[in-house]
């Protein structure tokens, strides 16, 4: 069932400025019938400021007249609150997170210089000011300042930090950085699997000559020619 966005307050505002049961409040507010109670006796935690249903939009002045009628009757929400959804700003960053800012900000600044402020500030969630506090080598902080990679510090994900080089790399025309870093480990392994292959077929003719000589007695003649498969 819907209930309204600030439950406690809207309960203490219908407490005050309606004759309803507490079972009408609590029902509708979706809370316990001994909060209503405390909040009508003043023994809340916290003395709560009231919230008009009726200004915002979830009852209306008929609803609660019906429910004042009849203490059987269980109101019903008029419009249901709107979802609060964010909106567009800065990325949000945890607390815990917003001192290693600095440090994701030059590692940035020192290995994509193509990446521009702007850029920078989406995608780590701060300011242009900071950015080129850093840039300037003016920050507050600068001594204790280390670059570090914003992945590693969970500022952003390798997918959105690579797709921002990439496009950034794009608008500077110049070529993005190709991962080199397995190259020559695929060379070996291609290597490796042609070794291995050619010794298995050396194998496979050594046990099939074997095989005939020990059925004629008479040693076979083995081809020792082999068809590498990594070559057209």
């Amino acid at each position: 069932m819907a209930q309204p966005l600030m439950p406690h307050a809207t309960a203490s505002w219908l407490v005050d400025n309606s004759s309803l049961t507490f079972e009408q409040i609590a029902a509708f507010c979706g809370l316990h019938i001994l909060e209503v109670q405390a909040i009508a006796d003043d023994t809340a935690a916290t003395k709560l400021t009231g919230r008009d249903p009726i200004r915002a939009g979830e009852l209306t002045q008929e609803e609660i007249n019906r429910g004042q009628d009849d203490p059987d009757y269980r109101l019903h929400m008029f419009k249901e609150p709107d979802q609060v959804r964010r909106t567009k700003g800065p990325r949000y960053t945890p607390v815990s997170k917003r001192q290693d800012k600095p440090d994701g900000i030059a590692w940035i600044i020192r290995n994509h210089p193509e990446i521009s402020d702007g850029q920078i500030g989406k995608l780590i969630g701060t300011t242009r000011t900071t950015i080129a506090a850093i840039r300037d080598r003016s920050h507050w902080n600068i001594a204790n300042i280390q670059p570090k990679d914003p992945v590693t510090l969970g500022l952003c994900s390798q997918r959105e930090l690579d797709a921002l080089v990439a496009k950034a790399a794009k608008a500077a025309g110049i070529e993005a950085p190709q991962d080199t870093r397995f190259a020559g480990d695929r060379e070996a392994l291609i290597e490796e699997l042609r070794a291995q292959r050619e010794a298995a077929a050396r194998q496979a003719e050594a046990a099939h000559a074997t095989e005939l000589a020990g059925a004629s007695g008479e040693p076979v003649p083995v081809d020792r020619g082999f068809v590498d498969p990594f070559k057209s």
